[in-house]
């Protein structure tokens, strides 16, 4: 994830999870912990599909809402959610999926 001050310029990025071959796991606690420690006031949630596939799966949609509302409580704004692979990319802010 990427951790950003209040004018959203990057503070730094944290890696929260690495996966293997089918999936990550992510605890949002750690998430937050790390936005809380670097005093970020935003943060850009980032993940990659070695599939090729850039549409979010039911667990990427869920674990983005409940992102969402855990930065809301917080006063850590969740600005994106962004899912990468080799040729594309896909936004849940530019989706309206945020």
């Amino acid at each position: 994830m990427l951790l950003l001050n209040q004018s959203n310029k990057v503070l730094g990025g944290y890696e929260v999870a690495s996966g293997g071959i089918s999936g990550a796991s992510i605890d949002l606690r750690l998430v937050f912990a790390a936005a809380l420690k670097a005093n970020a006031s935003a943060l850009i949630m980032i993940h990659n599909h070695p599939s090729g596939q850039t549409l979010p799966s039911p667990a990427d949609k869920l674990i983005t809402q409940k992102a969402k509302h855990a930065g809301a409580f917080l006063g850590i704004n969740v600005i994106d959610h962004l899912i990468i692979t080799s040729e594309s990319y896909y936004s849940f802010a530019d989706k309206g999926n945020l």
